[in-house]
């Protein structure tokens, strides 16, 4: 019986030890649990890869940011900033350099082209010019003479007159820039060559445009703007802008930018009004290119913007990457509002005071699908 009672005593004492280490097993479980949750969002990044990224962050704060209306426009260039080229003469185009093409550099009356006829059947007109204003100057000569002693009249004295002045105007239209290779054509100012409307060798006529030269020191940044956002155009300052062929967004008040003027009519055969602009070609704008341009009107205080390069997008929704330790950074779902080209609004996710991921941000990106969190472990 004593027996008996001892392997009760002893398998009761078991069976609560037992119990003792499975409440022990379900009271640490949790706590475990707890802390993977807690760590789960975490992307580890070393300061060896960030150096390597570059990565640049941006502590959020409030601060002024304008109401922006986004469109599109061209940017053209200035008025009076180009001078039309055209023949003086009519003849077979030289030009006067072999490397002349739409870029090249001309100065002011630096000559650019020269025409001549003297292979034509009629004949050279820089020629027949001088040959016609010699022979009006000796008719007028003898005319002058025949005048004083009342030999022709006075109305056959002016005929004669006008006849010389119409050979003088022709000749010194010419004479001037004759040359061997015929009439030399000019570049009336400093610029570039934008546009060659003839090709070498090709015949022109008195009056033909032969190129386009620009200055290119201002330039026009002309926005189309829907109707339904005309109400709101009284308001337009200024406007940043990025050309179709890169990334780089511009900022007029940085290019000595100004507003010239905004259409109160739609453009014909389009359901657009113009806004002008002109600013400072301080870079190497092309005439001609379109651009998404940004106009921005009135200011508005207190909102949280950020770099648009902080902004990443994920089936439809934004993200940016927030540092939350000296290594460790988290993803963070935010809600956007207007852009201007260079920063966006963050009207949800975002608060002061958060760091967040500027420069570097893809790279951060491709660490959060690599990071991995370590597991704890147990024995039992």
């Amino acid at each position: 019986m004593g027996n008996r009672a001892y392997l009760f005593v002893f398998a009761l004492s078991g069976i609560i030890a037992a119990g003792c280490h499975s409440d022990h097993n379900d009271h640490k479980e949790p706590e475990h649990v707890d802390d993977k949750e807690k760590h789960a969002d975490e992307i580890v990044f070393t300061h060896e890869q960030a150096e390597a990224a570059g990565l640049r962050t941006e502590t959020v704060k409030p601060a002024e940011f304008r109401f922006v209306i986004k469109t599109g426009g061209q940017i053209l260039a200035a008025q009076g900033d180009e001078r039309t080229i055209a023949a003086t003469a009519s003849g077979i185009v030289t030009f006067a350099k072999t490397t002349t093409t739409e870029g090249s550099a001309v100065k002011a009356g630096e000559t650019v082209v020269g025409i001549s006829a003297k292979t034509l059947q009629d004949g050279d007109p820089a020629v027949k010019a001088k040959a016609a204003y010699e022979a009006a100057k000796k008719e007028l000569r003898r005319a002058d003479k025949l005048v004083s002693d009342k030999i022709i009249s006075e109305k056959e004295f002016e005929q004669i007159r006008l006849a010389y002045e119409t050979a003088r105007a022709a000749y010194q239209g010419t004479a001037g820039s004759v040359t061997a290779k015929g009439v030399s054509v000019s570049s009336p100012i400093t610029g570039y060559i934008k546009s060659l409307l003839v090709n070498n060798g090709e015949y022109v006529n008195v009056g033909q445009a032969i190129a386009v030269v620009s200055q290119n020191k201002r330039l026009t940044l002309r926005a189309d703007v829907p109707e339904k956002d005309f109400k709101d155009l009284h308001s337009i300052k200024s406007a940043n802008f990025k050309p179709a062929y890169e990334n780089t967004a511009y900022s007029l008040d940085r290019l000595n930018g100004r507003l010239i003027s905004y259409g109160r009519t739609a453009t014909a055969n389009s359901a657009f009004i113009p806004v002008t602009f002109e600013f400072d070609n301080i870079g190497s704008f092309v005439a001609g290119s379109y651009a998404d341009i940004y106009l921005l009107s009135d200011r508005r205080d207190n909102i949280i913007s950020v770099p648009l390069s902080a902004i990443t997008e994920e089936q439809g929704l934004k993200y940016v990457y927030l540092q939350a330790g000296h290594d460790i950074f988290r993803k963070r779902e935010v809600t956007t509002g207007m852009s201007d080209g260079k920063r966006i609004e963050i009207t949800k996710g975002l608060k002061t005071g958060d760091k967040v991921v500027t420069t570097g941000t893809y790279q951060v990106k491709m660490a959060a699908s690599s990071t991995s969190i370590p597991q704890h472990s147990h024995n039992h």
